[in-house]
């Protein structure tokens, strides 16, 4: 008699275990921020303007600490190094030396890196805040108009139209004209600043408000905000629990690309004189003084004008990819 044949070993239990393997790891879920986050570091491009734009930041912040440890300030005048003559930097390309990275200015011989450095401040500052105030008006009218419409949505509607239609470059250097040298304890430069930063601001918010009001039409009529109202939920509530939390995409998109244009408002004004004032620093100052010398010191002119189209590059380039990596499905 043959020996009864065994049974081969089952295999149950070692699918049972890597099914239960399986079941013990832990999904990971991403938020829509994580999920952003992922595509912008795919977009070289994007980086490295956010790269250059954290180092503009930084720059910025840290400008006195820079000077300091080149041995320049902004105001320091080295007429040794001018030629008595023609008023230009002695030696070339501006007078660039081991002392001076990127030349002196003519006929007062100041340090152009150092006064490059502290220029950004004046850019950036206006550039941020004129974006927070346009964000503020934009968000809260824009907000308004979509969600309440009937009349005030038609008001608001209207005032965004005039506003959009209204020369703002020309009122900004009439109302600056006849601002006072001192104001709400500011002085001089510091009452320029402020108007610029309002004025800039406040011209801006039709833009970030046509935005928020065209997300509030369509947010509005969604499935959850029908079921917090259905739940007793108020008009407050839901403005501020349902609706802006997903308007905070939108808005930071568009704020990115807000900057560069403010940046490009303040050098336009400060290149036709109604900026801050001599002798604060400013690109578009800077580039308007070297009017008189592109032919024989074009440095002078070459710097403030690089540092113009790198940092609204860099802004650019950096908002596109924000807004591609928010908005992937409205991608180039």
């Amino acid at each position: 008699m043959t020996a009864p044949l065994h049974d081969a070993p089952a295999a149950e239990p070692a699918t049972a275990d890597v099914a239960a393997g399986v079941r013990a790891k832990k999904i990971e879920g991403r938020s829509p921020w994580r999920i952003a986050w992922v595509r912008l570091k795919r977009d070289k491009l994007a980086l490295t303007g956010g790269i250059i734009v954290l180092l503009l930041v930084l720059v910025a912040v840290f400008a006195p600490a820079i000077a300091a440890l080149v041995g320049q300030t902004p105001e320091g005048r080295n007429e040794d190094l001018i030629d008595p003559l023609f008023g230009t930097p002695i030696g070339s390309f501006g007078g660039i030396s081991g002392d001076h990275w990127l030349g002196v200015e003519p006929t007062s011989g100041r340090d152009v890196f150092t006064r490059i450095i502290y220029g950004a401040r004046v850019s950036l500052v206006v550039g941020f805040l004129a974006a927070v105030v346009a964000v503020v008006f934009g968000t809260l009218f824009g907000t308004l108009a979509g969600y309440f419409g009937g009349w005030l949505d038609t008001v608001i509607s209207r005032v965004m139209d005039m506003l959009l239609a209204f020369p703002q470059l020309l009122f900004v250097i009439s109302l600056i004209s006849v601002m006072p040298n001192s104001m709400l304890g500011l002085e001089g430069s510091g009452v320029r600043l402020l108007a610029m930063i309002l004025v800039i601001g406040f011209f801006g918010w039709p833009y970030i408000g046509r935005i928020v009001r065209g997300q509030v039409l369509s947010l509005r009529e969604r499935e959850y905000v029908e079921a917090a109202r259905s739940l007793g939920a108020g008009r407050g509530y839901i403005v501020v629990k349902e609706l802006l939390p997903n308007l905070v995409a939108p808005i930071t998109v568009y704020s990115t690309l807000m900057i560069p244009t403010n940046i490009l408002t303040e050098a336009a004004l400060s290149f036709l004189g109604v900026g801050v004032k001599p002798p604060t620093a400013s690109w578009g100052s800077m580039l308007s003084d070297a009017v008189a010398y592109y032919e024989s010191d074009p440095m002078y002119m070459i710097v403030p004008g690089v540092a113009i189209f790198v940092t609204v590059l860099a802004f650019n380039l950096f908002g596109d990819g924000v807004r591609d990596a928010i908005d992937p499905k409205g991608s180039r």
